[in-house]
């Protein structure tokens, strides 16, 4: 028997997946991506071997939580932001802000690099799940919501998200007495940004959860707990109009709040996008793009590069 067919047998004997069903790994992917676009030296990811650990300091159904989220307010006058917009950096936002977790809001994720092959962000409960979050609190599964959302800047600049992002979400999340915190990124560099807010809240004392959907990037970043979900990116906290998915995603993330033994616990939702894990070959996969596409997006990029420099000099 060849090897060939040792492997062909023991996938059908044994019901083994495909071998190109795991996670992405995103940090080669998007390494080579950018490499073949022409951009030079690859970026430098954030990387801790170790993660801060926090407890919660009382049971969670006596625990305040808050909302960390990527995710943009829609602004009317910064063209297309979706469902299916196209990359949009007019409609990127640069410091940290808050919303009214008792008020309903209106947030896009077209600003940043989410899978839009697979995903239009058609339904924001699947990237913000303030509705989720609502109806556990409503079931008793914890104690409040605190007053605020935070939302925080994808800053690729890890001196401008360590030093000047982060201290002002603890702070925020001090301010409104917060006991734990959810964490929701969409994008590459939103679960690096995401990652680095949550070992300084642990640092503080506030004990988080990650939900996201790049496991490479945010295990190598070094978080406290990790709440993976194999799914496209901008779908962190659930299948797009599936409450049942959303309320599940949220589940595991509030127990794994409670019972990770120790830093860097990752759970893996068991849910699953599809029956083929084709999706998969897509994201940022540059043995799928042709020379015209390449030098496509190289110029798509560099557009957007200048829309975002030109914002950045105007707050600055």
């Amino acid at each position: 028997m060849t090897s060939t067919d040792r492997t062909g047998e023991a996938r059908e004997e044994f019901g083994f997946a495909d071998a190109l069903d795991a996670p992405i790994p995103y940090l080669t992917r998007i390494r080579d991506y950018y490499s073949a676009l022409g951009y030079g030296a690859p970026y430098r990811w954030a990387h801790y071997a170790d993660a801060p650990f926090a407890r919660l300091s009382r049971p969670l159904t006596d625990c305040r939580i808050a909302l960390i989220t990527t995710a943009a307010p829609y602004q009317p006058d910064k063209g297309d932001q979706g469902p299916g917009a196209p990359y949009n950096a007019a409609a990127k936002f640069y410091r940290v802000y808050s919303g009214d977790t008792a008020q309903d809001h209106d947030l896009r994720i077209s600003h940043i690099a989410i899978d839009r092959a697979h995903t239009t962000a058609e339904d924001q409960g699947a990237y913000f799940p303030l509705a989720a979050m609502r109806r556990a609190q409503a079931r008793g599964r914890f104690g409040a919501l605190t007053q605020h959302f935070h939302g925080a800047p994808t800053n690729r600049s890890h001196r401008t998200t360590l030093e000047t992002d982060c201290p002002e979400i603890v702070q925020r999340c001090r301010a409104d007495k917060a006991d734990a915190a959810i964490l929701v990124p969409n994008c590459p560099v939103c679960h690096q940004t995401v990652s680095l807010a949550a070992r300084a809240l642990e640092a503080a004392g506030v004990a988080t959860v990650v939900m996201g959907a790049a496991k490479d990037i945010v295990e190598y970043v070094g978080v406290p707990r990790f709440l993976f979900s194999d799914f496209p990116l901008g779908n962190s906290a659930g299948r797009p109009k599936d409450e049942a998915s959303q309320d599940f995603t949220l589940a595991l993330a509030l127990e794994l709040l409670e019972k990770a033994p120790a830093a860097r616990t990752t759970v893996q939702s068991p849910l699953r996008w599809s029956a083929s894990a084709a999706w998969k070959l897509d994201y940022s996969n540059i043995d799928r793009l042709s020379a015209r596409e390449i030098a496509q997006r190289r110029a798509q990029f560099d557009a957007q590069k200048a829309i975002a420099k030109d914002i950045r000099q105007s707050i600055s």
